[in-house]
Formats: C-alpha cells, sequence, structure tokens
C-alpha cells in the first residue's frame, strides 16, 4: 500500500473509536491525514468540544511535519522549547506538539500519512490511534 484510501481511513477511525469505547475514553475526535497533510476522513464524537477537529488535525499535522509521532515533539518542547516554538510558527501556529498524533507507515516504512486523535488524556489518545492503525495492518511510529 502506497497511499491511505478512504476505506483504510474509516477502518482506522472505527478501530480507534471501538478502543475508545472499550478503555470508557471521553468523546474523542480522529483525523486522518494523508502524506501532503491533506485529510482524508475525520469523525467527532457527540459530546466533543468544538475545538477537537483543529486540535486533532494539529497532532496529524505535527506528525507529519516533523517525520515521527508527536511524543517526540512534545520532548522538544521540554528540553528545546525554541525550537519547538520556530517549527510551529513556521507551520502557522499549525502543530499541537503532544502525544496523539501518529505517523501511519506500511510494512516497508512508507510513511502513508497520520493519524491526530484528541478528547481524553494525551496518551489516551495516543492509545487509541495505535489501535487503530494496527487494526488496519499498518505501522504506528508514536515518536
Amino acid at each position: 500500500m502506497r497511499k491511505l484510501s478512504l476505506s483504510t481511513a474509516q477502518q482506522i477511525i472505527a478501530a480507534a473509536l471501538e478502543k475508545a469505547a472499550e478503555l470508557g475514553l471521553k468523546p474523542l475526535t480522529v483525523v486522518v491525514l494523508d502524506d501532503g497533510g491533506h485529510t482524508v476522513a475525520l469523525a467527532r464524537q457527540d459530546g466533543s468540544s468544538i475545538l477537537r477537529p483543529q486540535i486533532a488535525n494539529g497532532k496529524a499535522y505535527g506528525a507529519l511535519s516533523v517525520g515521527t509521532g508527536t511524543r517526540w515533539l512534545q520532548a522538544n518542547a521540554e528540553t528545546r522549547p525554541h525550537f519547538v516554538q520556530a517549527l510551529n510558527g513556521a507551520a502557522g501556529g499549525s502543530i499541537i506538539p503532544v502525544p496523539g498524533g501518529v505517523l501511519v507507515k506500511n510494512a516497508d516504512g512508507d510513511v502513508l500519512g497520520a493519524v491526530g486523535i484528541t478528547g481524553d488524556t494525551s496518551d489516551n489518545d495516543e492509545a487509541a490511534a495505535l489501535a487503530g492503525i494496527a487494526a488496519a495492518g499498518l505501522v504506528a511510529d508514536c515518536g
């Protein structure tokens, strides 16, 4: 697989929301971006607050921007805040540097896109993303 299809994106979202239900998470918003940063699919559960689509997108976009999951961005925000601030400035403020943005790769290591999830704790958001990506038979990179 070299591209994320709508069907695959929907499979990732469904499995991520299934994991969220299993864990009893708060309402989530899930976005799947292709490797160019364009939205393939987005789902916002009932009860999600109004900025959740932008936050989910910022997590996924952040992962694509640096070529690894946003856990790496969070670590750098703590140790190199000026770097992350400059990066976010270069990206027009569209990067959310906390876990929950996960790079999606195929078995060959090619980047297909990214998943961004928000609504619960960052660790729980990431756990739902990992479940969605695994269910699609793809490889996750949390950073």
